[in-house]
């Protein structure tokens, strides 16, 4: 491949991704490092309950920091396995309605490890169409036969168990909230389904965990089937405000999974500072339902604003996409959104299908509700003059 001209290809199509520094403010506010800009409002982060820079969360980072030091120093299974680990796949486990759970370095090391530890050659993954790219890279690894459904088609994944189930084992995979989409998973009749063809069933909850149900244990809570889940997997660097991922499961599962999931076994363990936040964080979301109501008020002012201007179709979520269509469409409005104060980041294919180029809002308890309003005010004007 020659590197250069694909390079310059992805621009003129308006898909070359590029980095874009920053210095995070306080409120929800950023710096672009080498701009003339005044801090920027952020709708484009996934720290939706503030925790990233919740004192508690930041005391307990440093109390283990001083306990353990910077690392592990190994991976878990060699010398690396810290007694905090222990602690919090604990509080994990208690939170997501199971007997046990398990660490790991991020989502994607979780998925991309979990998925080919329980299927393989011989067996099928029943995997909804709009799932994460670190689930289809953990189907492709796992060199099982992959059957993709239509999104949150319930009547198609019946079908499909129907005629495709086989044999072998068989996997369910569903985020329970998709992060481009906003929307929620029917979780209640994906369980139903896997127990009526015998499967497996794996929930990917990275941007529900925290936000959703009475202890923030996710969709999986509020829908009241998180006991009838086999493997909840779930991140700490979104709501949770820190850093890496868990599943969550019997105990028989994640004794099966230290044995399996390469991805836990070669890695070194977490760093300390991060399980002292994830700590603090899961005994926050627990003990303090009052940081979700707030996020959802202010999702609520800034989801009636756009109505008001005209939008529909919001989702039931924190997460707002609002579709652009081309590429050069999305990445226009998004800079002229910059000018006016607002980071809102452009999505464009390969993350999502063609011709559905968007703008991903992103609401946190950082943003004030007059934010909100402004921000949603400035994407109506944006998006009649683009």
């Amino acid at each position: 491949m020659d590197r250069q001209n694909w390079l310059i290809g992805q621009k003129k199509k308006d898909l070359l991704r590029q980095l874009t520094p920053i210095t995070r403010s306080a409120r929800g506010r950023l710096l672009l490092q080498g701009h003339d800009h005044s801090p920027l409002h952020d709708f484009s982060s996934n720290d939706y309950l503030g925790l990233s820079l919740h004192p508690d969360l930041i005391a307990q980072s440093h109390a283990f920091l001083d306990l353990a030091g910077c690392g592990a120093g190994a991976a878990r299974l060699m010398s690396g396995d810290l007694a905090m680990y222990h602690l919090l796949e604990k509080e994990v486990a208690e939170l997501k309605g199971q007997e046990a759970a398990l660490l790991f370095g991020s989502g994607y090391m979780a998925n991309c490890g979990v998925i080919p530890a329980l299927t393989g050659r011989n067996d099928v993954i029943f995997c909804d169409r709009l799932n994460h790219a670190s689930i289809y890279d953990g189907c492709t690894l796992s060199r099982a036969k992959l059957v993709r459904f239509r999104h949150n088609d319930m009547d198609h994944l019946e079908k499909l168990l129907r005629t495709q189930r086989g044999r072998g084992e068989a996997l369910i995979v569903v985020e329970s909230l998709y992060s481009m989409d906003g929307d929620r998973c029917p979780l209640r009749e994906v369980v139903r389904l896997k127990e009526k063809f015998n499967c497996l069933l794996m929930v990917d909850e990275a941007h529900a965990t925290g936000v959703f149900g009475d202890n923030g244990g996710g969709v999986s809570e509020e829908d009241g089937v998180a006991s009838r889940i086999d493997i909840a997997m779930g991140t700490f660097g979104k709501a949770l405000g820190s850093y890496g991922a868990y599943v969550a499961g019997s105990q028989s599962m994640m004794d099966y999974l230290v044995n399996r999931a390469r991805t836990f076994i070669y890695s070194t363990g977490l760093p300390p500072a991060v399980i002292g936040a994830s700590l603090a964080a899961i005994r926050i979301v627990r003990r303090q339902p009052e940081l979700r109501l707030d996020l959802f008020e202010k999702v609520a002012v800034f989801k009636s604003a756009l109505r008001a201007g005209g939008l529909t179709g919001l989702g039931p979520s924190q997460i707002v996409p609002v579709v652009a269509g081309e590429s050069g469409r999305a990445v226009k409005i998004a800079r002229a959104l910059r000018d006016q104060g607002v980071f809102v980041t452009a999505v464009r294919p390969p993350t999502v299908p063609q011709g559905t180029a968007r703008l991903r809002f992103s609401v946190t308890r950082h943003l004030s509700k007059e934010t909100v309003a402004q921000a949603a005010a400035l994407l109506i004007s944006a998006l009649r003059l683009h």
